[in-house]
C-alpha cells in the first residue's frame, strides 16, 4: 500500500514538472503547475474508482467506448462536409458518443458471458451466480418484494423483456381478476427497482424459436448460468430437468412455517364445513390448512383440538386435528387462569389467512 502511495506521489510530481515545463497557460507558471496537479488527481480519483469495478464492466466500458468513438468518427465525416465551418461539432460528437458508449456498455457489462472466451476470465465466474432470473409468476405473487427488502436477496435481478410483455398482457386483459393481477405485478417490479442493495437489469434477449415463456426462462439461465425464481411447481420440476437451479418461494414459505407434532393441542377458528362427514376446516395465520373432525357443529367458533397427523404436500403443510370436548373444556380453564398467548390464532386472522390462500 505504501508503494503505491508513493508511485501515486511520483506522478503528480512529474506531471507538474511537465506543466512548468511545456507551459501550456503563456506567462502563468503558476497556473500550469497547478492544472498539471488537478489533472494528476483527477487521474488517480478515476484509477481509484476503476479497482471497485468488476471485469465485465470494464470490458463493457472499453468495448462501448471504442464503438462510440468509432460512431463519431463516421458521424463526423459526414458533418464536416455538411457543415465544413464548424470544426467544434466534430469534437462534441466525439465527446458524446465515447460517454454514451463508457456508459452503456458498463452497464450492459456486467451481462457478458465470460466463460464463453474459454476460461480466460475465469476468476470472475463466482459473479454469475449473483444472477437470479424473475419469472412471471413469482412477480404477480409479490412476496419476492418482502423477502428482497429483508435482505435475504443479493446480486442483480435480472427480468427479461418476454416477461414483461407477459405482465402487460395481463394487466391489459378483459378479466378485471388478471387485470388487477398483471398492474400489481409491474407495482412489485417498482417496488423492488427502489430497494438499495439490489440491481434490477432488464433484458433484452429472446428466444423467437421457442413460444412457451417457461422454456425462454430456462434457455436464458442456461446462458448466464444462473438461478430462476419462482413460485410455478411445472416450471421448478422442467427446470430440475434441464440443470437449472431454482429458487421456489413456496418452497421457501413451507420451512418456514411452525412444526407441530401429533398429540399437541392448539386453538383455531372453525370456518367452514370440509369435505368429509362432520369435518370441520381451519387455518392459521400463515394460511397452513387444518382438518378437524367432529367440528361441523363448532363452525364460526374458536375450539381447541388435539393434532393427530401432519401431511407435506407440493401445495404446503396440512394439519388433521380432532375436536374433544373433554380437550376444550381443559384448555377453557387453563386459560381462565392465564392471560391468552399472542401466537394463539384469533378468527379475525384465520379469515385473512384463507383470503390470502385463496387469492394464491
Amino acid at each position: 500500500m505504501l508503494d503505491l502511495v508513493i508511485v501515486r506521489a511520483i506522478f503528480v510530481i512529474v506531471l507538474g514538472c511537465c506543466a512548468y515545463a511545456l507551459n501550456p497557460i503563456p506567462g502563468q507558471p503558476v497556473l500550469s503547475v497547478a492544472g498539471g496537479v488537478v489533472l494528476a488527481a483527477a487521474i488517480i480519483f478515476f484509477e481509484v474508482r476503476l479497482e471497485h469495478v468488476s471485469l465485465k464492466r470494464l470490458i463493457g466500458a472499453a468495448v462501448g467506448s471504442v464503438l462510440g468513438i468509432l460512431g463519431a468518427f463516421l458521424m463526423s465525416l459526414v458533418v464536416g462536409r455538411a457543415l465544413p465551418a464548424q470544426p467544434f461539432l466534430p469534437v462534441c460528437l466525439l465527446l458524446l458518443m465515447a460517454y454514451i458508449g463508457l456508459v452503456v456498455g458498463a452497464k450492459k457489462g456486467e451481462l457478458l458471458n465470460l466463460s464463453a472466451l474459454g476460461g480466460v476470465f475465469g476468476v470472475e465466474k463466482t459473479s454469475k451466480k449473483s444472477f437470479k432470473i424473475l419469472d412471471t409468476s413469482v412477480v404477480i405473487d409479490g412476496r419476492i418484494a418482502d423477502i428482497a427488502e429483508t435482505g435475504f436477496l443479493d446480486g442483480v435481478l435480472v427480468v427479461p423483456q418476454f416477461v414483461l410483455r407477459e405482465l402487460q398482457l395481463v394487466a391489459d386483459s378483459a378479466d378485471s381478476m388478471k387485470r388487477n393481477r398483471g398492474r400489481r405485478g409491474l407495482d412489485i417490479l417498482q417496488r423492488i427497482q427502489k430497494i438499495a442493495h439490489l440491481t434490477v437489469q432488464i433484458v433484452e434477449e429472446d428466444f423467437p424459436q421457442v413460444r412457451e415463456v417457461d422454456m425462454k426462462l430456462i434457455e436464458l439461465a442456461k446462458i448466464y448460468d444462473c438461478k430462476v425464481v419462482t413460485n410455478d411447481f411445472n416450471l421448478n420440476k422442467v427446470a430440475q430437468l434441464h440443470g437449472v437451479e431454482v429458487l421456489n418461494i413456496n418452497e421457501l414459505a413451507n420451512s418456514l412455517k411452525p412444526i407441530v407434532l401429533p398429540g399437541e393441542t392448539m386453538r383455531v377458528f372453525i370456518l367452514k364445513e370440509g369435505k368429509e362427514y362432520n369435518q370441520g376446516v381451519a387455518y392459521l395465520d400463515d394460511g397452513t390448512m387444518v382438518v378437524v373432525d367432529n367440528a361441523k357443529k363448532m363452525i364460526s367458533k374458536t375450539i381447541d383440538i388435539s393434532v393427530t397427523s401432519v401431511l407435506q404436500t407440493t401445495a404446503g403443510k396440512m394439519i388433521f386435528g380432532k375436536y374433544d370436548d373433554r380437550i376444550h373444556a381443559v384448555a377453557s380453564s387453563e386459560r381462565v387462569e392465564r392471560p391468552p398467548r399472542k401466537s394463539e390464532a384469533q378468527p379475525g386472522s384465520a379469515v385473512g389467512s384463507e383470503k390470502t390462500t385463496i387469492e394464491s
